[in-house]
Protein backbone atom coordinates (compact mmCIF):
# COMPACT_ATOMS: atom_id res chain seq x y z
CA UNK A 1 0.00 0.00 0.00
CA UNK A 2 0.81 3.46 -0.16
CA UNK A 3 2.64 4.40 2.68
CA UNK A 4 0.71 7.42 4.82
CA UNK A 5 2.73 11.13 5.68
CA UNK A 6 3.62 10.26 8.43
CA UNK A 7 5.30 6.83 7.41
CA UNK A 8 6.78 8.24 4.56
CA UNK A 9 8.86 10.13 6.35
CA UNK A 10 10.09 6.86 8.48
CA UNK A 11 10.87 5.23 4.94
CA UNK A 12 13.15 8.30 4.27
CA UNK A 13 15.05 7.99 6.79
CA UNK A 14 15.83 4.70 6.25
CA UNK A 15 14.17 3.29 9.57
CA UNK A 16 11.17 1.09 7.94
CA UNK A 17 11.27 -0.52 4.37
CA UNK A 18 7.76 -0.46 3.42
CA UNK A 19 4.26 -0.40 4.91
CA UNK A 20 2.15 -3.40 4.39
CA UNK A 21 -0.97 -2.99 5.06
CA UNK A 22 -3.39 -1.35 7.95
CA UNK A 23 -4.07 -3.13 10.93
CA UNK A 24 -6.12 -0.97 13.06
CA UNK A 25 -7.34 2.48 13.80
CA UNK A 26 -8.09 3.10 17.65
CA UNK A 27 -8.93 5.87 19.42
CA UNK A 28 -5.54 7.19 20.03
CA UNK A 29 -3.62 5.70 16.74
CA UNK A 30 -3.65 3.89 13.71
CA UNK A 31 -1.69 0.94 13.27
CA UNK A 32 0.44 -0.49 10.42
CA UNK A 33 2.26 -3.47 9.41
CA UNK A 34 5.65 -2.47 8.35
CA UNK A 35 8.70 -4.11 6.87
CA UNK A 36 12.45 -3.80 8.49
CA UNK A 37 14.74 -6.16 6.05
CA UNK A 38 13.37 -9.44 6.78
CA UNK A 39 11.51 -8.45 9.68
CA UNK A 40 7.70 -8.20 9.99
CA UNK A 41 6.81 -5.28 12.39
CA UNK A 42 4.39 -2.81 13.21
CA UNK A 43 3.95 1.24 13.32
CA UNK A 44 1.82 2.89 15.88
CA UNK A 45 1.16 6.05 14.66
CA UNK A 46 -0.33 8.54 17.26
CA UNK A 47 -3.71 10.89 16.13
CA UNK A 48 -2.94 14.66 17.12
CA UNK A 49 -4.97 15.49 20.05
CA UNK A 50 -7.76 17.02 18.27
CA UNK A 51 -8.45 13.85 16.24
CA UNK A 52 -8.63 11.49 19.47
CA UNK A 53 -11.73 10.35 20.97
CA UNK A 54 -9.89 9.52 23.75
CA UNK A 55 -8.53 12.90 25.92
CA UNK A 56 -5.80 13.38 27.87
CA UNK A 57 -8.04 13.14 31.48
CA UNK A 58 -6.36 14.53 34.83
CA UNK A 59 -7.08 11.12 35.93
CA UNK A 60 -4.58 10.17 33.97
CA UNK A 61 -1.78 12.79 33.60
CA UNK A 62 -1.78 13.72 37.27
CA UNK A 63 1.63 13.68 38.27
CA UNK A 64 3.16 13.27 35.17
CA UNK A 65 6.37 15.00 34.73
CA UNK A 66 8.82 16.12 32.03
CA UNK A 67 12.34 16.43 32.62
CA UNK A 68 12.72 19.69 31.18
CA UNK A 69 11.84 22.61 33.53
CA UNK A 70 10.52 24.78 30.66
CA UNK A 71 8.76 22.33 29.34
CA UNK A 72 6.64 21.94 32.84
CA UNK A 73 5.75 25.60 32.76
CA UNK A 74 4.34 25.42 29.67
CA UNK A 75 2.23 22.73 30.15
CA UNK A 76 0.77 23.96 33.40
CA UNK A 77 0.28 27.43 31.26
CA UNK A 78 -1.59 25.91 28.67
CA UNK A 79 0.51 27.55 25.83
CA UNK A 80 0.98 26.28 22.22
CA UNK A 81 4.08 25.27 23.16
CA UNK A 82 3.07 23.68 26.55
CA UNK A 83 0.35 21.60 24.44
CA UNK A 84 3.07 20.57 22.54
CA UNK A 85 5.49 19.20 24.90
CA UNK A 86 2.38 17.68 26.61
CA UNK A 87 1.38 15.97 23.69
CA UNK A 88 5.21 14.54 23.44
CA UNK A 89 5.02 13.32 26.97
CA UNK A 90 1.63 11.68 26.57
CA UNK A 91 2.88 9.91 23.66
CA UNK A 92 6.53 8.95 24.96
CA UNK A 93 5.00 7.38 28.16
CA UNK A 94 3.97 3.90 26.12
CA UNK A 95 7.75 3.73 25.08
CA UNK A 96 8.94 4.28 28.62
CA UNK A 97 5.91 1.64 29.52
CA UNK A 98 6.95 -0.84 27.43
CA UNK A 99 10.82 -0.98 28.33
CA UNK A 100 9.64 -0.95 32.48
CA UNK A 101 7.61 -3.34 32.40
CA UNK A 102 9.30 -5.51 29.82
CA UNK A 103 12.37 -5.42 32.26
CA UNK A 104 9.69 -6.52 35.14
CA UNK A 105 9.43 -9.72 32.99
CA UNK A 106 5.42 -8.66 31.79
CA UNK A 107 4.58 -9.98 27.99
CA UNK A 108 3.91 -6.48 26.21
CA UNK A 109 5.06 -6.16 22.73
CA UNK A 110 8.78 -5.28 22.68
CA UNK A 111 9.43 -1.52 21.05
CA UNK A 112 12.35 -0.94 18.35
CA UNK A 113 12.04 2.77 17.46
CA UNK A 114 9.99 5.66 18.56
CA UNK A 115 10.07 8.45 16.12
CA UNK A 116 8.08 12.08 15.30
CA UNK A 117 4.69 10.89 17.33
CA UNK A 118 5.55 6.82 15.45
CA UNK A 119 6.29 3.75 18.10
CA UNK A 120 8.00 1.37 15.90
CA UNK A 121 7.08 -2.01 17.75
CA UNK A 122 7.10 -6.14 17.69
CA UNK A 123 4.19 -7.45 15.73
CA UNK A 124 2.21 -9.63 17.71
CA UNK A 125 1.23 -13.22 16.16
CA UNK A 126 -0.60 -16.48 16.73
CA UNK A 127 0.77 -19.74 15.90
CA UNK A 128 -0.27 -19.10 11.78
CA UNK A 129 2.14 -15.76 11.87
CA UNK A 130 -1.02 -13.80 11.61
CA UNK A 131 -1.52 -11.09 13.35
CA UNK A 132 -2.43 -12.35 16.78
CA UNK A 133 -6.43 -11.25 17.81
CA UNK A 134 -7.72 -9.94 20.80
CA UNK A 135 -8.96 -11.67 23.42
CA UNK A 136 -12.56 -9.84 22.66
CA UNK A 137 -12.00 -11.83 19.01
CA UNK A 138 -11.66 -15.10 20.73
CA UNK A 139 -14.05 -17.57 22.55
CA UNK A 140 -12.85 -19.31 25.37
CA UNK A 141 -12.87 -22.89 27.09
CA UNK A 142 -13.79 -22.62 31.05
CA UNK A 143 -10.80 -24.09 31.65
CA UNK A 144 -8.75 -22.02 28.97
CA UNK A 145 -11.04 -18.97 30.60
CA UNK A 146 -8.77 -19.99 34.29
CA UNK A 147 -5.65 -20.24 32.80
CA UNK A 148 -5.80 -17.00 31.01
CA UNK A 149 -7.39 -14.97 34.07
CA UNK A 150 -4.42 -16.49 35.98
CA UNK A 151 -2.23 -15.38 33.59
CA UNK A 152 -3.19 -11.59 33.91
CA UNK A 153 -3.17 -11.45 37.36
CA UNK A 154 0.18 -12.49 37.93
CA UNK A 155 0.63 -9.63 35.16
CA UNK A 156 -0.99 -6.99 36.72
CA UNK A 157 0.73 -7.88 39.91
CA UNK A 158 4.11 -7.96 38.09
CA UNK A 159 2.87 -4.71 36.79
CA UNK A 160 2.23 -2.90 39.94
CA UNK A 161 5.55 -4.35 41.58
CA UNK A 162 7.20 -2.18 38.73
CA UNK A 163 4.71 0.97 39.94
CA UNK A 164 2.61 0.81 37.08
CA UNK A 165 -1.49 0.78 36.70
CA UNK A 166 -2.50 0.07 33.36
CA UNK A 167 -5.32 2.09 33.87
CA UNK A 168 -7.82 1.07 30.62
CA UNK A 169 -7.13 -2.92 30.37
CA UNK A 170 -9.58 -4.80 28.98
CA UNK A 171 -10.25 -7.47 26.69
CA UNK A 172 -9.77 -4.54 23.89
CA UNK A 173 -6.38 -4.22 24.24
CA UNK A 174 -4.89 -7.59 25.36
CA UNK A 175 -3.97 -9.80 22.47
CA UNK A 176 -3.77 -13.80 22.12
CA UNK A 177 -0.04 -14.32 21.06
CA UNK A 178 1.74 -17.38 20.45
CA UNK A 179 5.09 -18.02 22.42
CA UNK A 180 7.62 -20.52 20.89
CA UNK A 181 8.70 -22.39 24.28
CA UNK A 182 12.32 -22.26 22.57
CA UNK A 183 12.83 -18.84 22.60
CA UNK A 184 10.16 -17.32 25.43
CA UNK A 185 9.04 -14.70 22.63
CA UNK A 186 5.80 -13.77 21.35
CA UNK A 187 5.25 -14.98 18.03
CA UNK A 188 6.83 -18.65 17.73
CA UNK A 189 5.74 -21.78 15.66
CA UNK A 190 3.33 -24.51 16.13
CA UNK A 191 4.49 -26.42 19.51
CA UNK A 192 4.12 -23.37 21.55
CA UNK A 193 1.70 -22.20 23.74
CA UNK A 194 -1.22 -19.28 23.71
CA UNK A 195 -0.47 -16.67 25.66
CA UNK A 196 -1.66 -13.42 26.39
CA UNK A 197 0.13 -9.98 25.80
CA UNK A 198 -0.83 -6.43 26.85
CA UNK A 199 -0.87 -3.37 24.39
CA UNK A 200 -1.91 0.12 24.60
CA UNK A 201 -0.29 1.81 27.48
CA UNK A 202 0.23 5.71 26.65
CA UNK A 203 -2.68 5.97 29.72
CA UNK A 204 -0.36 4.01 32.15
CA UNK A 205 0.18 5.87 35.53
CA UNK A 206 2.50 5.95 38.12
CA UNK A 207 1.04 4.06 41.38
CA UNK A 208 2.93 5.70 44.01
CA UNK A 209 2.07 9.10 42.24
CA UNK A 210 -1.51 9.20 41.01
CA UNK A 211 -4.33 9.52 43.73
CA UNK A 212 -6.60 7.73 41.36
CA UNK A 213 -4.72 4.51 40.96
CA UNK A 214 -6.43 2.21 43.37
CA UNK A 215 -9.42 3.16 41.34
CA UNK A 216 -7.95 2.47 38.25
CA UNK A 217 -6.48 -0.85 39.40
CA UNK A 218 -9.59 -2.19 40.76
CA UNK A 219 -11.07 -1.13 37.38
CA UNK A 220 -8.52 -3.24 35.52
CA UNK A 221 -8.96 -5.99 37.34
CA UNK A 222 -13.31 -5.82 37.16
CA UNK A 223 -12.79 -5.83 33.65
CA UNK A 224 -9.99 -9.11 33.56
CA UNK A 225 -13.24 -10.74 36.04
CA UNK A 226 -15.60 -9.82 34.25
CA UNK A 227 -14.90 -11.03 30.51
CA UNK A 228 -13.43 -14.42 31.77
CA UNK A 229 -15.97 -14.61 34.39
CA UNK A 230 -18.72 -14.97 31.01
CA UNK A 231 -16.87 -18.62 30.23
CA UNK A 232 -16.01 -19.47 33.83
CA UNK A 233 -18.71 -18.04 36.49
CA UNK A 234 -16.59 -18.95 39.22
CA UNK A 235 -14.52 -15.93 38.63
CA UNK A 236 -17.10 -13.32 39.31
CA UNK A 237 -16.51 -14.26 42.89
CA UNK A 238 -13.42 -13.59 43.26
CA UNK A 239 -11.52 -10.03 44.35
CA UNK A 240 -8.17 -10.14 43.15
CA UNK A 241 -8.10 -6.70 42.48
CA UNK A 242 -8.76 -5.84 46.36
CA UNK A 243 -6.35 -8.30 47.68
CA UNK A 244 -3.23 -7.04 45.31
CA UNK A 245 -3.77 -3.47 46.25
CA UNK A 246 -4.09 -4.07 49.94
CA UNK A 247 -0.96 -6.15 49.65
CA UNK A 248 1.19 -3.00 47.90
CA UNK A 249 -0.40 -0.43 50.39
CA UNK A 250 1.48 -2.86 53.19
CA UNK A 251 4.67 -3.32 51.50
CA UNK A 252 4.32 -6.78 50.48
CA UNK A 253 3.26 -7.08 47.71
CA UNK A 254 6.20 -9.43 45.22
CA UNK A 255 5.88 -10.56 41.67
CA UNK A 256 5.97 -14.40 43.47
CA UNK A 257 3.09 -14.21 45.85
CA UNK A 258 0.26 -16.40 45.34
CA UNK A 259 -3.06 -14.69 45.67
CA UNK A 260 -6.27 -16.06 47.10
CA UNK A 261 -8.80 -14.26 44.96
CA UNK A 262 -9.97 -13.32 48.58
CA UNK A 263 -10.73 -9.95 50.79
CA UNK A 264 -11.62 -9.16 53.92
CA UNK A 265 -12.48 -5.64 54.89
CA UNK A 266 -10.80 -4.62 57.80
CA UNK A 267 -12.57 -1.96 60.04
CA UNK A 268 -11.66 1.54 59.74
CA UNK A 269 -10.44 0.49 56.03
CA UNK A 270 -10.69 2.54 52.94
CA UNK A 271 -14.23 1.20 51.35
CA UNK A 272 -12.62 -0.51 49.02
CA UNK A 273 -15.56 -3.27 48.03
CA UNK A 274 -17.65 0.56 48.07
CA UNK A 275 -15.24 1.57 45.21
CA UNK A 276 -15.66 -2.05 43.50
CA UNK A 277 -19.23 -1.42 43.36
CA UNK A 278 -19.10 1.86 41.86
CA UNK A 279 -16.86 0.52 38.92
CA UNK A 280 -19.24 -2.34 38.51
CA UNK A 281 -21.78 0.47 37.73
CA UNK A 282 -20.32 2.63 35.73
CA UNK A 283 -19.41 -0.27 33.75
CA UNK A 284 -23.64 -1.63 33.59
CA UNK A 285 -24.25 1.78 33.08
CA UNK A 286 -21.47 2.14 29.48
CA UNK A 287 -22.68 -1.43 28.59
CA UNK A 288 -26.32 -0.30 28.92
CA UNK A 289 -25.56 3.00 26.93
CA UNK A 290 -23.66 1.03 24.21
CA UNK A 291 -26.82 -1.02 24.00
CA UNK A 292 -29.64 1.93 23.57
CA UNK A 293 -27.06 3.07 21.04
CA UNK A 294 -26.53 -0.02 18.79
CA UNK A 295 -23.29 -0.36 19.51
Amino acid sequence: MKAPKRLQALIEEGLIDSVSRQLMSGKEATVYVVQVGDDTRCAKVYKEATERSFRQAVDYTENRKVKNTRQARAMAKGTKFGRQAQEAAWQSAEVDALYRLAAAGVRVPKPYNFCDGVLLMELVTDSHGDAAPRLNDVVFTAVDARKHHATLVLEVVRMLCAGVVHGDLSEFNILLGHEDSADGAPGGVDGGVDVPVIIDLPQAIDAAGNNHAARMLLRDVANLRNFFGQFAPELLQTSYGLEMWDLYQRGVLDPDIQLTGRFEQKAGAIDMRGVMREIDDARDEESARRVRMGA
